[in-house]
């Protein structure tokens, strides 16, 4: 697999509006978020979300499966909201990457994708969010408000509530250190 980089995903996404002539709305997730942010880390996956109709969604996935394969990334769908409680608002926060043809692509939520990162805790997680908190892109009294308001429906996500108070603490204790 080849690594992700900002030209390496615009190459794409400027392909992908190309191809799909249907509107439709791609939100990107994790490595290749943070990698439009800024972030130094270096990722070889993709991740992303959709919000495609049903008679645009063929098109759509064989065309984004194609352009993918030919520059050999490392592709897969999130449905981030089966993963981690979604935030109020969530949709809102997200942030614009830009319109690519018919294809409307953003960054999803920074604060879900921070928190998700913390729900999984490996090291480059936190960094990760770390990250978003250093360049600006998320508050850490914002992120601890977010926190607080999906800790209660974790546990039903398959995520350990008392990990997931732990990694937070981690990040909050890096940040405030």
């Amino acid at each position: 697999m080849e690594q992700i980089t900002t030209a390496v995903l615009r190459s794409l996404l400027q392909g992908l509006g190309e191809r799909c002539s249907q509107p439709a709305t791609l939100y990107l997730l994790g490595g290749s978020a943070l990698c439009l942010l800024g972030s130094p880390r270096q990722t070889l996956d993709f991740d992303y979300t959709t919000e495609v109709p049903p008679q645009a969604q063929h098109e759509f996935q064989e065309a984004l499966a194609d352009l993918a394969a030919a520059q050999r990334l490392d592709l897969e769908e999130v449905p981030i909201g089966e993963f981690i409680p979604l935030p109020a608002k969530a949709v809102e926060r997200r942030l614009s990457v830009g319109q690519f043809g018919a294809v409307s692509v953003f960054i999803f939520d920074p604060y879900t994708i921070a928190l998700s990162k913390i729900a999984r805790g490996f090291e480059s997680d936190l960094e990760d969010v770390e990250f978003l908190l250093q360049a600006g892109v998320i508050q850490l009294t914002e992120l601890e408000q977010y926190f607080q308001e999906i800790l209660p429906r974790v546990a039903g996500f398959d995520i350990d509530p008392k990990e997931f108070r732990a990694y937070f603490a981690e990040i909050y204790r890096r940040m405030k250190g």
